[in-house]
């Protein structure tokens, strides 16, 4: 019976789930399936850590079209987003994107997310899709500028193509000098037969690659087209599973785990993002945290015994004391060990500090260290 209730109960999810426009093909190629920020998202197709050493050696391509895109038009434009984010983003030259975060009003952070600028009057704003319906909210309750915004989340798709491989794989399919387009910059034309694709050489991996945003109704001919193109360079689909063993290894943060409205970005080691020359939601109250110094840090900690740290497990000192949570876990497929992050009190945060995961009822040794894990 209890079998049946959960059945009942996913099928029931499944009928409220939105889907990409690549939904059946991974049906087709046989992916696990699972809901994941309210879309029905393939988890992984081979296996995690083969999928994992297919990016980190060759060329993996990932359908991420979950994610949020805004568009953020008119004269007052770069006035709208440098309030609402940290990063100051008058820095940008028309074609580069900038990673940022949007704080919110009691110390916490909305979300972090990517900006796009294509001229002094359009950027797009792209926006983890679990916080869609929010960031939407939230940009618009602070918009007293001349500035439009457009929601086109449902339109666009999205494929991170990721892995030391996809230059030159890639190539053969834009008539753009792909290896021309530099880190966190980006171009729109013609892009496996479709035109006005956004190709962007940004990833969430670690190992390089593009993430090329496009519209819908192209989103087959994409798909084929990048497979056809990578088919000598061992490209294969992968999942979301290891899309985070990926990022972790990096110490990327994933909102939802690292980074939430409970978190600052001076304690989640977002300093470098996080730019005092302008003002911005919260500023002062982030610049006093920043100067005083945060009660609590983010690390990234690797395990010394049997073990996975899993997120919310708690840490503590060598005297059993609590010290904080674990964020991030998992067995890292290139390094063959376990690693995590989490936050731990600012006197317990120094690189080759030894700390306790509490694992049911025992204590596991982990080492502070610095990010990222795995060096290229």
């Amino acid at each position: 019976m209890l079998n049946l209730y959960f059945n009942l109960k996913f099928a029931n999810e499944k009928k409220h789930m939105k889907t990409t426009a690549l939904n059946h093909i991974h049906h087709q190629l046989g992916a696990k399936m699972v809901p994941f920020a309210g879309y029905e998202m393939p988890v992984s197709y081979t296996g995690v850590n083969e999928e994992h050493e297919t990016v980190r050696k060759h060329l993996g391509v990932f359908d991420v079209s979950h994610m949020g895109e805004f568009f953020v038009e008119g004269r007052e434009a770069l006035n709208l987003i440098q309030k609402v984010t940290t990063n100051d983003a008058s820095k940008l030259v028309d074609g580069q994107a900038q990673y940022t975060c949007m704080p919110n009003t009691s110390g916490g952070i909305v979300d972090d997310l990517i900006i796009y600028k294509f001229n002094e009057e359009k950027f797009m704003m792209v926006v983890n899709a679990s916080n869609i319906e929010k960031d939407w909210d939230w940009i618009n309750s602070h918009n007293s500028f001349d500035a439009k915004l457009s929601d086109l989340s449902d339109e666009y798709s999205l494929l991170a193509i990721q892995g030391p491989k996809a230059v030159e794989a890639m190539q053969s399919i834009s008539p753009h000098n792909l290896s021309d387009i530099k880190f966190y910059h980006f171009e729109v034309g013609e892009f496996g037969g479709a035109q006005e694709v956004i190709i962007s050489a940004t990833g969430y991996t670690g190992s390089g690659g593009f993430e090329i945003y496009f519209k819908n109704k192209d989103a087959e001919q994409i798909w084929a087209s990048v497979l056809e193109a990578g088919k000598d360079y061992g490209i294969k689909p992968i999942g979301l599973a290891a899309r985070d063993t990926l990022r972790l290894e990096m110490g990327m943060c994933l909102y939802g785990n690292d980074i939430d409205e409970t978190t600052s970005p001076i304690e989640a080691k977002l300093g470098w993002i996080t730019k005092f020359n302008k003002d911005f939601i919260n500023a002062e109250a982030l610049k006093k945290e920043k100067e005083n110094g945060p009660s609590r840090k983010l690390v990234a900690f690797e395990v010394m015994d049997k073990g996975i740290p899993r997120h919310g497990y708690e840490l503590v000192n060598s005297e059993g004391e609590s010290i904080g949570h674990v964020t991030s876990g998992t067995m890292s497929p290139s390094l063959k060990k376990a690693i995590g992050m989490g936050y731990v009190t600012t006197e317990e945060a120094k690189f080759g500090n030894e700390i306790f995961i509490q694992i049911r009822k025992k204590q596991v040794k982990a080492v502070i260290v610095k990010p990222p894990f795995y060096k290229k």
